[in-house]
């Protein structure tokens, strides 16, 4: 139901609502070298499903990278331009700035039937100390409606003639309150509008300010980047449908 102050707004505020995924990151008891969840299914931390004969990621040094998140998208409710199939992943380094050295990897249909990697011992527990993810989670899904968002640069709205910010000034206390949950896109999620500690950085470059976000990580009991900071993956919207992932980028800010 849209707050009574926004009424004017509503048919022009329809056409800003976007389709997302929740994400529900539950954690697991396991230790951090431990995975009791399947390799193909989604998850922050633990074991990724690796097919044997690709290239495992390895950061500048050399040294082999820890997965973040997993996202198998046969378990994820549907998305415009998702993939319906296959295994997405990001992995970051242990022993670089992970702002630079990261890996997205898209295993298709066909390589989830391919022999996986069950060896990790190349892992060790030191390896997760500077790792975000601080536990392995369990993920489960739910779609939902967005409505915008006060730091995504693609949120450009103006409510007689202000921006989001300049229109609080505005406002109540209370209406501010109820602005701000309206509008409200923190949470670990798939798709939909991106919250942000500084900026977006896809306003600040021309080629990148249509881009999707493909996941975001938010702050969580056992989850961290820097201080209270999220991470994103982001992607062109032709890439994404061409399920070409090796033009995605990870982004990351904190307070």
């Amino acid at each position: 139901m849209i707050p009574d102050f926004l009424k004017k707004f509503e048919s022009d505020l329809k056409k800003y609502e976007r389709e997302f995924v929740r994400i529900k990151a539950k954690p697991r008891k396991e230790k951090l070298v431990e995975d009791n969840l399947d390799l193909k299914d989604s998850k922050f931390l633990g074991k990724p499903f690796f097919p044997i004969y690709k290239e495992y990621p390895k950061d500048e040094n050399g040294k082999p990278m820890i997965m973040i998140a997993q996202l198998n998208f046969e378990q994820i409710p549907e998305l415009d331009f998702f993939p319906k199939n296959g295994i997405l992943q990001l992995f970051l380094s242990s022993s670089n700035s992970y702002q630079d050295d990261f890996a997205i990897v898209y295993h298709s249909a066909e390589e989830l039937s391919k022999e996986p990697l069950n060896d990790f011992s190349f892992i060790t527990e030191k390896d997760y100390e500077e790792m975000p993810v601080f536990k392995l989670h369990q993920l489960s899904f739910e779609k939902g409606i967005e409505k915008g968002g006060s730091e995504d640069s693609q949120f450009d709205y103006l409510f007689d003639e202000n921006d989001y910010w300049g229109f609080t000034e505005y406002l109540t206390d209370e209406q501010e309150k109820i602005f701000g949950e309206y509008f409200n896109a923190v949470g670990h999620k798939i798709g939909g509008y991106a919250e942000f500690t500084q900026s977006d950085p896809r306003d600040n470059n021309t080629d990148q300010k249509d881009d999707i976000q493909v996941l975001q990580i938010d702050v969580d009991d056992h989850i961290m980047f820097g201080d209270s900071g999220l991470g994103h993956i982001f992607i062109s919207r032709e890439n994404l449908i061409k399920k070409d992932f090796s033009k995605a980028y990870f982004y990351w800010d904190c307070c």
